[in-house]
Order: structure tokens, then sequence, then C-alpha cells
């Protein structure tokens, strides 16, 4: 794809880049790590914008939220301390699985988003957490649920819409737990299935709410919202997770590919589900 770019910019501002991102005429791609772009190869791109120093690499406690620059580094995520501290270092972790150290060191937060990658590591825990994306064009900003945004992502649109920051609420109240589970064919390679979950139960042991979010196992990560509906108002034990667990199997629409057939991938969501909702127990302390 390289022989075909005839430019390359490295704007110092936001504004600048979504200026070059509109008058590229749609020929014209984002690049920060680079990770995904190069694997893209697309054939009609003329124009690079690199917006590694237009100011968006920043991790920011503002009130109740986590403010994350688009151009923020895994390895960024994985040790930063206000990260470590959101959702029991949920989305630290999954930062964790995202390739090797070299891979983690340039590959960023917006990147792993806006690639829509149904694998990406880090949309299945920013699902649970409820995340805003924050975009920018030439009318201005605005904010989408991230669920919203996959929906709509690569649609007319938003060709011209630059990814600048996802802003993560962080979680309040007690007896809550977080996992993310993660399975591939080598601890460096995509996943195959991951899941991120969260719950929260009152002091009798029932569940006041879940969310459970599935990667690699529809064209876009997914929320089992009928897994999470049923969960709600259940007492946390070992039959409630074995019956989520199942019920997952029933909302995921996985396909075979040379990674593993559509039948691995729908076994591996429930015992990937299963071990989530497990730790989400323990760490909620409720023995099951």
């Amino acid at each position: 794809m390289f022989e075909q770019v005839e430019v390359f910019h490295r704007p110092a501002s936001v504004r600048e880049a979504v200026r070059l991102l509109a008058s590229g005429k749609g020929r014209a791609r984002i690049v920060a790590g680079g990770t995904d772009l190069v694997v893209d190869g697309d054939s009609t791109v003329r124009a690079l914008i690199d917006i590694t120093h237009s100011g968006l690499s920043y991790i920011r406690k503002q009130g109740g939220v986590c403010a994350i620059g688009a151009a923020t580094t895994m390895a960024e995520m994985e040790e930063s301390q206000p990260v470590r501290s959101l959702a029991g270092g949920l989305l630290a972790r999954a930062a964790a699985t995202c390739g090797s150290v070299q891979i983690r060191a340039v590959a960023t937060v917006g990147g792993n988003i806006a690639n829509g990658s149904p694998a990406a590591d880090l949309v299945t825990p920013l699902l649970v957490l409820d995340a805003l994306v924050v975009l920018v064009d030439a009318k201005g900003r605005r904010k989408l649920p991230i669920a919203e945004y996959l929906a709509v992502r690569g649609t007319k649109g938003l060709r011209q819409s630059l990814l600048v920051e996802v802003t993560v609420p962080r979680p309040s109240g007690r007896r809550c737990g977080w996992s993310f589970q993660k399975l591939g064919r080598t601890a460096l390679d995509i996943s195959l299935v991951n899941v991120a979950a969260g719950l929260q139960v009152d002091a009798s042991g029932r569940i006041q709410w879940a969310r459970i979010s599935l990667g690699a196992v529809a064209p876009k990560a997914i929320r089992a919202g009928a897994a999470e509906e049923n969960l709600r108002g259940s007492r946390l034990d070992a039959e409630a997770v074995a019956e989520a667990a199942e019920g997952v199997m029933r909302e995921v629409s996985p396909i075979t590919d040379l990674r593993a057939s559509a039948a691995y991938r729908r076994e591996m969501c429930r015992v990937l589900t299963r071990r989530a909702l497990e730790e989400c127990a323990a760490q909620a302390g409720c023995a099951i």
C-alpha cells in the first residue's frame, strides 16, 4: 500500500488533523501506532496523517470519569495508576494482552477501537464500563456510547471524524467484581474469543446488575443483553453462573476461519463467561 501514498502529514493539533482528514476526500488515513494500518493494506490511501504529535496521548482523572487520549499506547494503559485502579484494573489487564511488548509500545487506544476489529481487546472492557468515545469533525465535538460508535463506525457520516478520546465513568458502589478473559492460539495472538464482565451484589448476595461483553464472536463486539437481564435479581451462585454461560452461547454468532471453528468459539464463550463470572463473584465476596 505504501507505494501509493503521496504525502505524509504530522499535524501539531487536533484542528489541523481534522482539516487534513477532510481535505483528503476519503483517501486520507489516520495513523498513530500503525499496527492495524499496515495489515489493512488499503491501496486507495494517498495521504497518511500521523496524530502522535497532536496532543492526544494522556490519561486524566476528570471528576467521576477517566479520560484517555486516543494516541495513548497500550503500554501506557498497562502502567497507568489511574487505569490500574479503575474497575479492578480491568482495562489495564486487557491492554497487557494486546500482542508483544513491542506492539504494546506503539499500538494505541484509539486505533484499537477505530479499526473496528471484532477481536479488539480493549473494546469488550469498554463496553461493560459504558464508555463514551469523543469524536471531532469540522462541525465540532460530540460524544457517542461506544456501542453506538461501533454500529456506525465506517459510515459516511463518520468518515471525516477523528476519534480523539475515550471517557470511562468510574464505577461506584460496593461489592463489585470485574473480569477480562482472553483465549488466543498463543499469548501474542489476537483473540479467538474474549469476554469482559462486571457485576454488583447486595448484602444478601443477589445480583444488582451484571454486564457481559464478548469479542470475536460476531461482526463487532457485543453485549450479552439477555444473559445480563436473566442474572439481575438472581442469587449469585454456581447455578446462576452456569445458566448465564449457557445463555451467552445462544446470543453469539461466531464464524469459522483459519484460527478456529464456529463450534469451538461458541463453546469457549461458555467456558470464558463462566470463568469471568466466577472471578467477578470472588471479587464481590461471594463464594460459589
